[in-house]
């Protein structure tokens, strides 16, 4: 719970994100519960809660803790279970009243220690002999299996450490056709990240495309990428997508994001001309991109272009809207709307006496880069910990019996079901035969008490 209170924040304060993100999700016009504005996030690093000093002090006193317990508690249960020691390290009891006080106690009045543990070894358990008395146990891995929790849960706060403190991670949106270098992007999350040959990887957008519902909605978005080695030699291609990412050489690539770069487009017949598109935030549309022909002297008043929010069309331009790459909606000078056009669909549309023809519209690839080298030690604690978790539930059971004369004194616990195991003892017990006497005996008895 120590750990846990301080890493809270994190899990509702969006993480990583740039100053200006929080400087308008907390402001500090509308501060949050009336008092927590961007000030608080960044002063207590909430924007990076998990590689903060504060998350990975109470992640090493967490993991001190556990391999104390684990040094203290656990390994001693290793050192038992090691065969050269078992005559030694095994407790047997050597007294009926101890073996009375277990969970489980019975007493056989004519029976033979040797026939009890026949029958404990028919059942799956490993029997031990000395002198009068017996040792069986059964379900050992139950009992050890705490051992591998512990070393499980250490593994996956190791590889969370590393991650934390060995990472690179960057974003990039680059347009259909252009190139970035790995390194340029990538940027250290702390003081064990170490760049790779990789790093030197130039990528190529050979193609961004997307794929649609019936309904005009974008359903996926893919990007065809091309990466280079130092010498100009193609290393690697793949088409990636949402949740099928690129990995080479240590590097993950994520398709996350997409946007319009540009519109080619023919007028009069003459270009192609490009015209950059810019994302527009008008009533809440999360994806809208514009841009606009000018018509006319270029450095008139009245051509006004448009601002970082609003797109603002006036007089003597020529406005384009486009929510993706399968349409585009044109206006004519006084903002009217002219008609929409489909890329490469080579059909004109005549706005203010001017013939335009779109050729394309050219897509931008949203991607997000990472190297992670803490993720293969989380899954292989994740995996010793399902694995180790489900051991656990295994019953460790035990037993003890003392040869007593004729008489032979049970007992034996579990950690697990219980009355199972008094079941099965009952069950096993009833199947140890029982010795009877010869006449012979009987009659030197009777001899000897005449």
């Amino acid at each position: 719970m120590t750990k846990t209170w301080p890493s809270m924040p994190g899990t509702f304060i969006d993480q990583g994100e740039a100053p200006d993100f929080y400087f308008q999700k907390y402001p500090e016009d509308h501060p949050v519960l009336g008092f927590f504005t961007w000030r608080w996030v960044l002063a207590l690093g909430f924007d990076h809660m998990f590689t903060s000093p504060i998350f990975l002090g109470m992640l090493a006193l967490l993991g001190a803790s556990l391999m104390a317990c684990t040094y203290t508690t656990q390994f001693p249960l290793i050192k038992v279970a090691r065969r050269p020691n078992l005559f030694h390290r095994w407790s047997f009891l050597h007294s009926a009243e101890s073996i009375r006080k277990q969970e489980f106690s019975e007493s056989l009045p004519r029976a033979s220690i040797q026939d009890v543990g026949t029958i404990l070894m028919g059942a799956g358990y490993e029997v031990f002999l000395k002198g009068p008395s017996l040792y069986a146990f059964q379900g050992l891995a139950g009992r050890l299996a705490p051992v591998g929790v512990h070393i499980a849960l250490l593994l996956i706060m190791a590889g969370g450490t590393l991650s934390a403190t060995g990472s690179f991670r960057g974003s990039v949106t680059v347009p259909q056709g252009l190139n970035f270098v790995v390194g340029d992007v990538l940027g250290p999350t702390g003081f064990l990240s170490s760049p790779s040959d990789a790093f030197n990887t130039e990528i190529h957008v050979n193609r961004f495309y997307m794929d649609y519902y019936e309904s005009g909605e974008v359903s996926q978005f893919h990007t065809d990428l091309s990466l280079f080695n130092m010498d100009g030699k193609e290393v690697m291609r793949k088409t990636i997508s949402v949740n099928d990412p690129l990995r080479y050489g240590g590097i993950t690539i994520y398709q996350t994001d997409w946007s319009i770069s540009a519109l080619q487009i023919l007028k009069d017949n003459e270009g192609p001309y490009n015209l950059a598109m810019a994302p527009l935030k008008i009533n809440g549309d999360k994806k809208l991109f514009g841009t606009f022909l000018p018509v006319g002297d270029i450095n008139s008043p009245d051509v006004k272009g448009m601002d970082n929010n609003f797109k603002i069309f006036l007089e003597k331009e020529k406005s384009m809207l486009a929510r993706d790459l399968q349409s585009i909606v044109l206006y004519d000078k006084e903002g009217k709307f002219a008609g929409v056009r489909r890329p490469n669909s080579k059909l004109p549309i005549n706005i203010d006496g001017s013939e335009i023809v779109i050729v394309d519209a050219i897509g931008s690839s949203g991607l997000d880069l990472k190297t992670d080298p803490g993720v293969p030690v989380v899954y292989a604690g994740f995996g010793a910990l399902m694995l180790t978790t489900c051991i656990s539930y295994l019953s460790h059971s035990q037993v003890w019996a003392l040869q007593d004369g004729t008489r032979v004194v049970i007992g034996g616990k579990t950690n697990r079901a219980k009355i199972e195991f008094q079941d099965e003892m009952n069950r096993l017990l009833d199947k140890v035969p029982e010795i009877v006497e010869s006449p012979a005996s009987k009659q030197a008895d009777s001899l000897i008490s005449g």
